[in-house]
This record gives structure tokens, C-alpha cells and sequence, in this order.
């Protein structure tokens, strides 16, 4: 078994940088504005016990309510001196990506290098491969993305940025752990400057998953993502336990298991120097999810649900970071090498985000006028699914509502669902991803 400090070894970059995960909206599907987002971070930065958290990891470019505005995330990190890791949402199809494209070109421009000298790096989507999974088929995920899709998305990225003041960037995408050890998702990893990893132990019900065992759960994780990348960067861009929530397998949702996973987990990657945005500051806003993963509760407020020191952990087994980076003047060239779909199979879920983007919004920037500057020829083919269970209406994983029946056809001008955080858990995944596992065991 790797040791957080061994894979972190490859997996950090030079200089650590810290944050949380934001969505565009808020429970209730109002979208946020520049306001809104200056006050969450602000509170990042001043949490009580504990520094740094000055980065902002964002599902989409696109403002709430619109076809391809910029997202008002950006001013807002621009006046608190937060620094951004973007994300273009990659689900919606080919038009919707088009505006998402829209709205990158147009913050360049309209906010210069107050705006590129913020940012971290780039994420083309978030956990498409793992929604067009059978694994995230079965949890009863959303539309996701094909391999060829997200790679064409990546270099179409490339393209856009190439000239400005965001040449250079990393460009990464993001997805679980168990879709970077696929091997049929070789093409994106090429496409990557660095691997975006979310893993959540707490989902995680098809073995033993105990707080106590959350570390190694996670450790595993991480360990896998490094060796399917090959020697590229990886960036935790996921990871949290849930304040409240039902049992997911041995996993209990409490404030108590969430300090044991900030003290196991988070604390020796932060002393390690990793990559790391933490999901998430708050996710209750204003209804409390389930499960809710947020630090503070329903009032933005800098002291925590939980204590957030590391003062008292012992973290000299995580004290040193290496020198395997990606920065805007280079990236990583190393090829990785996947594994099999059937030995991912057989480690159990990997639990998906709770994480995404309002369906409103992706209806909105799916159909609106565009004129696309992506070939059409790799569009998704008609996949068909059923959710379940309390879902996410409003960006991050928060709010109510029901996943419904979804499709998705090759045209990019339908609406798709928002993922739902308990589609993952739900009693339909169990009995279908049981019978995914009894039939892999009987090969």
C-alpha cells in the first residue's frame, strides 16, 4: 500500500495550492452573482483554524442565466485575490460547449491579465467519463461524455487560449478515480496536462468503508490515478466526508467523521503540498442536502462545523512534495498507461461528485445561437438511464428535487439533468451495482 507521501511524491506540484469547490447557483436554482461569490470567498480565506485556502475550483464559464456571459465567479476572484482552477462544463454537447468557449474568450478579453494571472488551470468538464460509465450508469448518473469527446474538447481549449494570456496554462480534466484506471480512457489522459482526481471513500459501500478505513480507501485511489497517468500531474479536485447524510455502507455522515477525515486525510495532503480542493465550503444554501458535505452550515460563516486544525496531527509521513508540476511555462509529457475495465470493476464504486450544473443553465447554453467551432462527427450516441433518490438542482450538489429519466441524442440542443448527490447511494444503484459485481465475480 502507497503511503499519501510516497504517491504524492509524483503526484504535486511545486507550489500547493488550496481551495474549494464552487457551483454557479444556489439550492433554490437562482444563480449566483459577483456578490455572492466574494462572500464565499472571503469566508475561505478567513476560516478559523486554518490558512491558505485562497483558490476556487469552478464547474463552468458560463454565468447563470445565461447563453455565454462570464461567469461573475471572475471579478469577484479578481477583487479578493482569489485564484481560479476553471471549468468548462463538457456534457451539454457540441453547442453548449461552443458557449462555454464563448464565455473563456470572452473574459480574456474583457478582463485581461487581471483575470489570466489568477489562474491555476483549466478543467474541460468534470466526471463525464464516469457518467457514461456502466459504474455511473448503474448509480443512476446523468448524460456524461465519450473519451473522444473530452479529448477533442481539450485541444479545441488549446486552441482558444493559444496567443493570450492564458497560453501556457495546464490543461487537465477532471473525473474519478476509477474512470482514470479505465484503460478505454486512454485518449483523454494523452490530451491532459495533469488529472484531475475526485474520490470520496464515504460512497465507496461495496467494502469495508469506515471512517477508519478512509485513509487506505483513499490512499488506493490516489495510487491508482498516479499509475494510469503515467507520471503526470495529479490534482485532487475532489475529496470530502459528509457533515450529515444517511450510512452509506459503514460510513456514518457526521461532523465527527468529517474532523477524522479532515484529521487522516486532508491535514497530511496539505502538508505534503498537494493540489487539493476540498468539497466543499458549504453546500447548504439554503437547503441542507443529504448528504451535505459543506464545512459550515446554511450561514456563510468563517468558524467551521468541525475543527480545521492540523496542529495536533501527525503528519511527518506526508511532509514532502516533489517536483512533478505543470505550469503555464511547460507541462507534463508523459504517457500513461491505463488498466482494465474489469479490475476497475471489481475495486467497487468510486463514488461520483456530488457535484454539477443546473439543468436550466445547460438547456440555456444548449440551445441558444452559436456558431461552433467543433466538428460534429464524435457526437455522444443515445444513452438511457433512470435516477433516484433527493438530487442536485442548483450547481454543487445541493438542493432538492428527483433525477428523472434522462436521454441523451446526438443533438446538443435538449435538456439534461443536473447530477444528483444521491443517485449515487440510492437503493436502485445498490441492487444493480450488486448485480454488476455478482456477474463479474461469476466470470
Amino acid at each position: 500500500m502507497h503511503t499519501i507521501a510516497s504517491i504524492l511524491a509524483l503526484a504535486t506540484t511545486a507550489s500547493a495550492i488550496q481551495g474549494f469547490n464552487y457551483g454557479s447557483t444556489f439550492t433554490t436554482g437562482a444563480a449566483k452573482q459577483q456578490s455572492d461569490f466574494e462572500n464565499e470567498f472571503t469566508t475561505a480565506q478567513n476560516l478559523k483554524g486554518t490558512s491558505g485556502w485562497t483558490s476556487a475550483r469552478l464547474y463552468t464559464m458560463v454565468q447563470g442565466g445565461t447563453a455565454s456571459d462570464p461567469i461573475s465567479a471572475i471579478p469577484a476572484a479578481i477583487k479578493t485575490k482569489t485564484t481560479l482552477l476553471l471549468g468548462l462544463w463538457a456534457s451539454g454537447g457540441d453547442t453548449s460547449f461552443a458557449n462555454e468557449i464563448n464565455a473563456l474568450k470572452a473574459a480574456i478579453e474583457q478582463y485581461g491579465d487581471d483575470f489570466t494571472k489568477l489562474v491555476d488551470g483549466i478543467s474541460v468538464g468534470s466526471e463525464d467519463l464516469y457518467r457514461n460509465s456502466p459504474m455511473g450508469i448503474a448509480a443512476g448518473s446523468n448524460v456524461g461524455a465519450e473519451p473522444a469527446t473530452i479529448a477533442r474538447y481539450i485541444q479545441e481549449t488549446k486552441d482558444t487560449i493559444a496567443g493570450t494570456g492564458l497560453e501556457g496554462t495546464p490543461i487537465g480534466h477532471v473525473d474519478t478515480w476509477t474512470a482514470w484506471y479505465n484503460g478505454t480512457n486512454q485518449a483523454v489522459i494523452d490530451a491532459c496536462d495533469w488529472l484531475g482526481m475526485d474520490a470520496y471513500p464515504y460512497f465507496q459501500d461495496t467494502m469495508p468503508n469506515s471512517i477508519g478505513e478512509s485513509k487506505s480507501l483513499f490512499q488506493e485511489a490516489m495510487g491508482k490515478t498516479q499509475q494510469a497517468g503515467g507520471g503526470k500531474p495529479v490534482w485532487i479536485t475532489e475529496t470530502g466526508q459528509p457533515v450529515s447524510g444517511k450510512t452509506v455502507g459503514q460510513s456514518v455522515a457526521s461532523t465527527d467523521t468529517a474532523e477524522t477525515y479532515w484529521k487522516d486525510v486532508v491535514c497530511p495532503l496539505l502538508s505534503s503540498g498537494a493540489n487539493l480542493w476540498y468539497y466543499t465550503l458549504q453546500d447548504a444554501a439554503p437547503d441542507t442536502p443529504s448528504p451535505s458535505f459543506g464545512i459550515v452550515g446554511d450561514k456563510l460563516t468563517t468558524t467551521p462545523l468541525f475543527d480545521l486544525s492540523c496542529d495536533d496531527v501527525d503528519t511527518s509521513s506526508s511532509s514532502s512534495a516533489g517536483s512533478s508540476s505543470a505550469t503555464k511555462t511547460g507541462s507534463a509529457t508523459a504517457s500513461g498507461s491505463g488498466s482494465s475495465t474489469s479490475e476497475t470493476a471489481s475495486v467497487g464504486n468510486s463514488g461520483g461528485s456530488p457535484g454539477g450544473v443546473n439543468s436550466a443553465q445547460i438547456s440555456s447554453e444548449a440551445s441558444a445561437t452559436v456558431a461552433p467551432t467543433l466538428s460534429t462527427t464524435a457526437s455522444n450516441p443515445a444513452v438511457t438511464g433512470t435516477g433516484s433518490g433527493s438530487g442536485s438542482g442548483s450547481g454543487v450538489g445541493s438542493g432538492s428535487g428527483t433525477n428523472g429519466t434522462f436521454t441523451a441524442p446526438p443533438s446538443a440542443t435538449s435538456t439534461i439533468p443536473a447530477s444528483g448527490a444521491n443517485g449515487l447511494q440510492s437503493g436502485a444503484f445498490a441492487a444493480a451495482f450488486a448485480a454488476i459485481m455478482v456477474a463479474i465475480y461469476a466470470l
